[in-house]
C-alpha cells in the first residue's frame, strides 16, 4: 500500500503568523494532536504539536537547570530555549523544514520514518506544496479495513494445513513442527528449544486464512537440563483427567 490509499486529504492547517493561542484552540476544537504549518502560498514550511506546549511560561512549566549547566550550555541554547518558552506566535515554536513523504512512497517508509525520528504524524506533498497528512491513526484505520476486507481463500483442512507449513517453512526462527487440522482448527506438534518459539508459532498458524481456532500441543524441552515442559493446554486437560 502506498501513502496516497491512507493518508487524510483534509488537512487543517495553521500559518506561522498566527498566535500559539490560536494553534492551541484549533488543536483542542478539532481534537488533533499536531498542525502543519503553511505560508501564504500553502507551501509547508513546518509543524506544531502538542509537545511544543509542554514547557510553556504561562503554566510554569520551563525548563529549570542549575547555573552550571546554564553555563555549559552556552546563551545561544538559552535564548533559543527562551523563545519556545514564551514566544506568542506559531514560528517561535513550531518545528521547521518537518519530514515529508510524498504520495507515492511505501508505507514501510512512513512506519520506518515514524520510528526513527519518533514522530506521529508526517506531512503529505506534492511540488513543496501539502496536499495530505499521514497518521498513526491512518496507519491503525488501514489495519482494520484490510482485516474486514480479507476473505478466507477456498479449501478444506487440507489446504489450510499446507498454508500454514508453507508459513512456517518462510520464518528463519520456526522449529519443526506437524499440523494437523479439522474443521478448522489447527493443531500443532512438536518440541522447541526456547519458550518464546510457542507464541510465534500460534501466531503463524493463527494468520493462515482459514484457520478458526488454534491448538498449542507444542513441548519445550529445556536444552540446559533436557526438561521437557508441556504446553498450559495440555497441563489443563492433564488435570481434568487426574480429577
Amino acid at each position: 500500500m502506498q501513502v496516497r490509499d491512507v493518508m487524510t486529504r483534509s488537512v487543517i492547517s495553521i500559518t506561522a503568523g498566527q498566535t500559539v493561542l490560536e494553534a492551541v484552540r484549533t488543536m483542542l476544537q478539532n481534537r488533533i494532536s499536531g498542525l502543519p504549518v503553511v505560508d501564504a502560498q500553502g507551501n509547508l514550511v513546518g509543524m506544531v504539536t502538542e509537545g511544543d506546549f509542554l514547557r510553556r511560561g504561562e503554566i510554569g512549566t520551563e525548563r529549570q537547570r542549575p547555573k552550571w549547566l546554564e553555563f555549559l550550555l552556552g546563551p545561544g541554547r538559552l535564548a533559543s530555549e527562551y523563545v519556545h518558552t514564551s514566544g506568542r506566535k506559531v514560528e517561535d515554536v513550531m518545528t521547521a523544514d518537518p519530514v515529508t513523504v510524498s504520495e507515492d512512497d511505501s508505507l514501510e517508509t512512513v512506519v520506518e520514518l515514524m520510528e526513527r525520528k519518533r514522530i506521529k504524524r508526517l506531512p503529505v506533498v506534492r511540488n513543496g506544496k501539502m496536499v495530505g497528512i499521514v497518521s498513526r491513526a491512518n496507519l491503525m484505520h488501514a489495519l482494520v479495513s484490510f482485516a474486514r476486507d480479507v476473505q478466507p481463500p477456498a479449501g478444506g483442512d487440507s489446504a489450510i494445513r499446507e498454508r500454514i507449513l508453507a508459513a512456517f517453512v518462510r520464518q528463519p526462527w520456526a522449529p519443526q513442527v506437524n499440523v494437523v487440522v479439522k474443521n478448522g482448527a489447527a493443531e500443532l506438534w512438536g518440541t522447541i528449544t526456547d519458550e518464546r518459539e510457542r507464541q510465534a508459532c500460534v501466531v503463524t498458524a493463527e494468520n493462515c486464512p482459514g484457520v478458526k481456532q488454534v491448538r498449542d500441543h507444542l513441548v519445550w524441552v529445556e536444552p540446559m537440563s533436557g526438561m521437557a515442559f508441556a504446553s498450559a493446554e495440555d497441563e489443563a486437560e492433564l488435570h481434568r483427567h487426574a480429577s
